[in-house]
């Protein structure tokens, strides 16, 4: 691949790292401000869905869609994972804690993919690995915990830090998926039916659970859905799903452990959210881990 490309291929997904790290503080208002935020959700992966339809119009003058049924398994299982499954864990989870602290327990996800990878044999294991997955493993502990490495073994744990920790697996899953899916699909076709389908199935769920009415929501409730469909979903999966095309699984997501480090920040700016220092300790080792894991690993693989 050509050193501008691949440069191009860096800066976007910089840039959905980025984004995606204000959907954590944009997570954290809808579901502190709305009882039952799936509702904020479909809304989110409907407009995202219709915004990446738009695109495809204007870019390639027709509507993209998968046509076998292999491909419609792949962006279902896309929707699954990454969409519907994914958004449970993530706005209940941020109704129990913090936005800068459940981001720095999915900065877990490259590790939890390069140990996936391992697994399913497309990649090697060497000892820098495995002590960059230690590292990773202690400080998300200890972020879990909110300090306490060992809170775990007390039961300690609550709700809030399990369904992050439920991001984490199903980004994982996701990021496989997506890798099987645009081989044949394009990543904004592949994007774009997931949010759509994700949509409906979320759409369905809030109805059951009993939806907020959109009209009744806030303005910060609406700027925060409009952010997470367009940056958070439009471009920032259309660029990650770029990013595995071009680089690969495990090292697009490598670049996941930025996201601790974006919304952490926003969170101090726009949420006006602390936190402890051993839970930054916490999130720190998580960072070094993945970057030992893969990073410096490959160099010495």
């Amino acid at each position: 691949m050509p050193q501008q490309a691949v440069t191009l291929t860096y800066l976007k997904l910089i840039g959905a790292m980025f984004m995606w790290g204000g959907t954590w503080i944009a997570g954290r208002i809808v579901a502190q401000e709305l009882p039952a935020p799936l509702s904020a959700a479909a809304v989110r992966f409907l407009l995202a869905g219709l915004a990446l339809g738009g695109v495809a119009l204007l870019t390639e003058g027709r509507l993209p869609r998968p046509t076998t049924s292999r491909e419609w398994g792949s962006v279902t299982g896309l929707a699954m994972t990454g969409i519907f499954i994914y958004a449970l864990c993530f706005f209940y989870g941020l109704k129990h804690i913090p936005a800068g602290r459940g981001a720095l327990v999915v900065a877990l996800n490259p590790v939890v993919a390069a140990l996936a990878a391992w697994f399913l044999g497309q990649e090697r294991m060497n000892g820098m690995k495995w002590a960059g997955i230690g590292l990773a493993l202690a400080g998300c502990l200890t972020v879990i915990g909110n300090g306490d490495p060992l809170a775990l073994l007390h039961g300690a744990v609550g709700i809030g830090e399990w369904l992050i920790v439920g991001c984490v697996l199903c980004w994982t899953v996701y990021t496989f998926i997506g890798r099987h899916a645009t081989r044949t699909l394009s990543p904004l076709a592949s994007t774009l039916w997931a949010s759509l389908i994700g949509a409906g199935l979320l759409g369905l769920t809030s109805l059951v659970q009993g939806a907020s009415h959109p009209a009744d929501w806030s303005s910060a409730v609406w700027a925060s859905v409009v952010f997470l469909a367009i940056g958070g979903t439009a471009l920032g999966f259309t660029w990650f799903a770029d990013g595995v095309k071009q680089l690969g699984a495990a090292k697009a997501s490598a670049f996941v452990n930025l996201v601790p480090v974006f919304a952490v920040l926003q969170a101090v700016v726009l949420l006006g959210e602390h936190l402890a220092v051993p839970v930054l300790a916490g999130g720190l080792l998580v960072i070094v881990g993945v970057w030992l894991t893969t990073h410096i690993s490959e160099r010495t693989a």
